[in-house]
């Protein structure tokens, strides 16, 4: 069975190249990039990846883009920060090669800022990303897109090596790219929002991070994280609620 690895980038120089290493073994890897300035483009090519250049339309129109561009008769989706583990490899190439299930989910293993993490939401964190061409798509979700499957779904045991945020400057660009998108979303369905739903919106997601969640198990790291996952709720509605007043 013939296996295409589709992945969406842009500026990823600093974690591309590992993430297409991890999957060498593919029959294809596709990478659709939305204007990199840095040396992506190029690190991509140089790993055997075809690269399409598109505009940005929102992580699930661009990942149904880069499926649409696919060929394989199975299709594994990453993110540009994301690496397949010899382990789970193994379990890739033994699913598709008999007649199980239409897709397939693994947990997946995430650091912020240098540590791995295994409370506050963030592990197991299981994904489905690897399944049979025609089975599923994306939501077109701006951000925090999903993969509607169809069929059969099984899991896999072994985990994808996520490097979610490198540093802090890195949280504070995602929270707030993130939150833009996430605030355009809202808008687009109708919602709206206040400070005071700002405030206790972001006051809830601390709350559900670091102590419903057990964040706090997870140490100093598990703190930030509450608090970065606050922040971005905050901004969102807060965001949202400046599009409102336009």
């Amino acid at each position: 069975m013939s296996l295409s690895v589709i992945v969406i980038s842009k500026n990823e120089a600093h974690s591309i190249g590992r993430c297409l290493e991890s999957v060498s073994w593919a029959d294809e890897i596709i990478v659709v990039d939305s204007g990199s300035d840095d040396e992506t483009v190029e690190i991509c090519e140089s790993k055997g990846a075809k690269v399409h250049s598109m505009d940005w339309p929102g992580f699930g129109p661009q990942k149904n883009r880069a499926l649409a561009l696919a060929t394989g008769e199975w299709i594994l989706s990453l993110d540009a920060d994301e690496t397949v583990t010899p382990e789970l490899k193994a379990e890739i190439l033994e699913a598709i090669s008999k007649e199980g299930a239409d897709a397939y989910s693994f947990p997946r293993s995430s650091s912020y800022c240098g540590k791995f993490m295994r409370h506050g939401g963030w592990w197991p964190d299981r994904v489905t990303r690897l399944f049979r061409r025609g089975s599923a798509r994306f939501s077109d979700d701006l951000v925090h897109e999903k993969l509607i499957a169809e069929g059969k779904t099984a899991e896999l045991s072994s985990p994808l090596i996520h490097i979610a945020f490198s540093d802090l400057e890195e949280v504070l660009q995602k929270v707030d790219r993130y939150s833009t998108a996430g605030a355009l979303m809202m808008a687009q369905k109708g919602k709206r929002a206040s400070l005071g739903t700002a405030i206790l919106h972001g006051f809830w997601s601390f709350f559900r991070t670091y102590f419903l969640k057990a964040g706090f198990l997870d140490g100093k790291e598990g703190f930030m994280l509450a608090v970065s996952n606050a922040e971005g709720t905050y901004y969102r509605y807060l965001k949202l609620m400046l599009l409102g007043k336009k």
